[in-house]
């Protein structure tokens, strides 16, 4: 009897890797860390607002090692050059083409200084972050409040502050094409081009109902300007029509262009010019 051979096909096991889109805690940000938080992301987000190749988010799991849910960072504030700028509940570097943020944000206090210093110091510079900055809102520990590292041959060196006078500073970001200005403490982005600072959403919208309600009241007063020259237009030609009916009715009754003319107060030519 012949054995026939039987090719037993054994389908490797696969077990689907879990990424949480978040750690399941609630968020537990001081007032000064969310607000600027909250501005950080905003500001980005409408400064790049009409690139669709730049991803402006922050407080969202970054994981960086396909098949290691463990592997995962959460930038307070973070931007990525290069892919689709579109909602996300995560972001997985091996779905994005490799590529991770150029630019990192933390809102830093005493109790995430030792996090914010050494380990995700070290772990943005070996993610190849280009330039990463702390800010410390409430001046905890971190002197000067604003720090901004860049990343140099694989390792990060300190980016120079400009003095903008009385103990207010600024740091230039390349990867940005901004300033991070410190005035009394208080973080603002600084746009060169336009001169002025970036505005998050609601300041946006502030400026925007303000600039609406200035167009209205302009547009308000040159129609009312419009109105009063029409009615000087017509009370003048009223007044031209009433003075020709004058002369008319004066001529009719025999009298002269002198005698109309010093009748009514005008001088001869003006009569002249009604006959």
């Amino acid at each position: 009897m012949t054995k026939v051979p039987i090719t037993k096909v054994t389908d490797e096991l696969k077990t689907e890797i879990f990424y949480p889109d978040s750690d399941g805690k609630p968020m537990t940000e001081s007032d000064p860390t969310r607000d600027y938080l909250i501005y950080g992301v905003n500001a980005l987000k409408s400064y790049f607002k009409n690139r669709e190749d730049v991803y402006v988010s922050g407080n969202l799991f970054i994981y960086y090692q396909k098949g290691e849910p463990d592997q995962v960072v959460s930038p307070d504030v973070f931007v990525v050059f290069g892919v689709e700028n579109k909602q996300r509940r995560s972001y997985k570097t091996w779905e994005e083409g490799g590529k991770l943020p150029s630019w990192v944000l933390e809102i830093t206090s005493k109790s995430s200084r030792n996090s914010d210093q050494t380990t995700k110091s070290q772990l943005y510079q070996t993610m190849g972050v280009l330039e990463y900055f702390q800010y410390d809102p409430t001046g905890d520990y971190l002197n000067p409040p604003l720090k901004g590292l860049l990343l140099v041959k694989g390792k990060y060196k300190p980016i120079p502050s400009k003095s903008l006078g009385d103990g207010d500073f600024s740091i230039d970001s390349e990867v940005l094409g901004l300033e991070l200005q410190v005035h009394q403490g208080k973080l603002e982005f600084f746009d060169q081009k336009l001169g002025k600072k970036l505005l998050n959403f609601q300041e946006l919208e502030i400026a925007y109902q303000r600039a609406k309600l200035e167009q209205t009241t302009e547009t308000k007063a040159r129609q009312q300007a419009e109105l009063e020259r029409a009615a000087e237009a017509q009370a003048r030609q009223r007044a031209e029509e009433g003075l020709q009916n004058a002369i008319s009715q004066l001529l009719s009754l025999g009298l002269t262009v002198e005698q109309i003319a010093e009748a009514l107060n005008l001088s001869v030519a003006e009569v002249n010019r009604h006959v």
